[in-house]
């Protein structure tokens, strides 16, 4: 076994602490696209998103392997410290077409010289957002 970092076979997971999860759930595949792969116990889900693993978890306390550690969703939306932006090649339709879906976005698309994007949240208050190169 090769001590090389990251191996081909290697994939990358991001997680998202929800407090709500089949509300979450339901945002993540009914407004984003995305589809379910596997349930854990009530407390978690993974899903696969545009090639990416998104595993949704409901908080908790520390645990043995991380003594020290909460999970908790974000406690106020105003304060990022994690984003996840979806890159499309016309941010204009990706809006409309999201929020016919049932997005909440805090503005209309707004257009610099270098790009087109919009931003919104998912039910836990995670921003993310949608944007077209230039």
């Amino acid at each position: 076994m090769s001590d090389a970092f990251p191996l081909p076979e290697m994939e990358l997971t991001h997680l998202l602490v929800v407090s709500d999860l089949d509300r979450s759930r339901a945002f993540y595949v009914d407004v984003l696209g995305a589809s379910l792969h596997r349930e854990y116990g009530g407390t978690s889900c993974v899903l696969q998103l545009m090639g990416t693993w998104l595993l949704l978890v409901t908080g908790g306390p520390p645990t043995a392997d991380k003594p020290k550690v909460t999970f908790a969703p974000p406690a106020d939306p105003d304060i990022v410290s994690h984003e996840m932006t979806f890159r499309v090649s016309d941010c204009r339709a990706a809006y409309r077409f999201l929020r016919a879906r049932g997005a909440d976005f805090l503005a209309p698309p707004s257009e610099s010289e270098w790009e087109i994007r919009a931003f919104f949240r998912d039910p836990n208050g995670h921003l993310l957002e949608i944007s077209q190169a230039k």
